[in-house]
């Protein structure tokens, strides 16, 4: 019986924070300068929020995901605008050498083989492809894994997957978690109290009461970020040897050659 990903995934029309269409914003913002006049899939596209910023910089964007119902969601929306393709990030239905760019943006922690990920991306690149990962921090004290997780991956463990395989890792720090702040030490340790006795919702629709609490009004996630949101501020370089205890989503950007 396949796993059911869609309680677990931000949706079209869900009641969010400014702050996650933000760090959404930010993902693919950050992915387009490397998408430019490339030939990209996107692994993991969910609903395919992201999809339209890739698209237009792309010479050619495929989507895939494994939850069918995800995939009906990005259909209803684009149409035939944009190729999707129900997979397993695992075993991919692609020949060999035919992308330029691999995308994987917060779901990684699902694959219970990353390292054939890893090898399957390997295969389907270019000699000088890319691979752009996203996943949250583990290294935070107040860190809640995702039900149906397996690992989170630090700027170490980027490293440790993709360098073995021919790939050069540079990682990247998003979401700067403000130290300074009462109110962001009150929250993350009413957090941490509620990761340690398992309080927490483990659905998005069981999360909205927290949200509310902690952010005030949420607004609707669209069904497609456009360039007008303007939100983005880029992620910035970090060690890949320390751990990073500084920012909420760690990025990876693995190239060849």
């Amino acid at each position: 019986m396949s796993t059911d990903f869609t309680e677990v995934t931000e949706v079209s029309g869900d009641q969010v924070s400014r702050e996650q269409i933000q760090r959404m914003f930010t993902r693919y913002y950050f992915a387009k300068k490397h998408c430019e006049k490339k030939d990209v899939l996107e692994l993991g596209c969910g609903a395919g929020q992201g999809l339209g910023l890739l698209e237009k910089v792309a010479n050619k964007l495929i989507g895939g995901d494994y939850s069918e119902p995800l995939l009906s969601m990005a259909r209803q929306h684009y149409n035939d605008r944009i190729p999707l393709v129900r997979l397993d990030a695992q075993v991919l239905p692609f020949k060999s050498q035919i992308f330029d760019v691999v995308v994987l943006y917060e779901a990684i922690y699902y694959l219970e083989e990353p390292e054939f990920f890893a090898n399957e991306c390997s295969r389907i690149l270019r000699p000088r492809g890319k691979i752009i990962l996203c996943n949250p921090n583990k290294n935070l004290h107040d860190f809640n894994p995702s039900p149906h997780s397996y690992s989170y991956f630090s700027p170490c463990d980027f490293g440790n997957l993709l360098s073995p395989i021919g790939f050069n890792v540079k990682c990247f720090g998003d979401c700067k978690v403000d130290y300074s702040s009462y109110k962001q030490r009150f929250i993350s340790t009413v957090k941490k109290t509620m990761v340690k006795f398992d309080l927490i919702p483990k659905t998005m629709s069981g999360k909205k009461f927290l949200k509310r609490l902690v952010f005030g009004k949420l607004v609707q996630l669209p069904a497609e970020l456009t360039d007008e949101m303007d939100y983005c501020q880029l992620p910035c370089a970090i060690d890949n040897s320390s751990v990073d205890i500084d920012h909420k989503v760690i990025f990876a950007v693995a190239s060849r050659g």
